[in-house]
């Protein structure tokens, strides 16, 4: 089984958004939320900073990690992401929805500066 590089570019942009969205977004911070939070601390210059902290220990620490790593969370979405588009019918269109959403938002930032 092949895959044509317009199905990597559309893969590569969803995987993008799917990322970002579980580690980044804050419609997300209710699925983050049992696994991590913010501290406040204070620097070497006394200024005030926030800090991610990682909840308890063993399944739910490491979920806390991988929920805090773009490149830990980037390898599970792009699996989760090739699996739904080999097992599950019509999962391409929730793909081709990321990978929109994805460029809209790295041209976002792009137009931004």
């Amino acid at each position: 089984m092949g895959i044509s590089w317009l199905e990597l570019v559309m893969f590569s942009f969803a995987s993008f958004r799917l990322t970002r969205l579980l580690v980044d977004d804050t419609i997300m911070d209710w699925f983050r939320s049992p696994f991590h939070h913010y501290v406040e601390a204070k620097d070497e210059n006394g200024e005030t900073e926030w800090l991610l902290e990682v909840k308890g220990t063993g399944l739910r620490a490491f979920i806390g990690e991988l929920l805090s790593c773009h490149w830990c969370t980037g390898i599970w979405s792009t699996a989760i992401l090739l699996a739904g588009w080999l097992f599950i019918p019509y999962f391409e269109w929730i793909i081709l929805l990321l990978a929109i959403s994805g460029t809209a938002a790295i041209i976002r930032v792009w137009v931004d500066r």
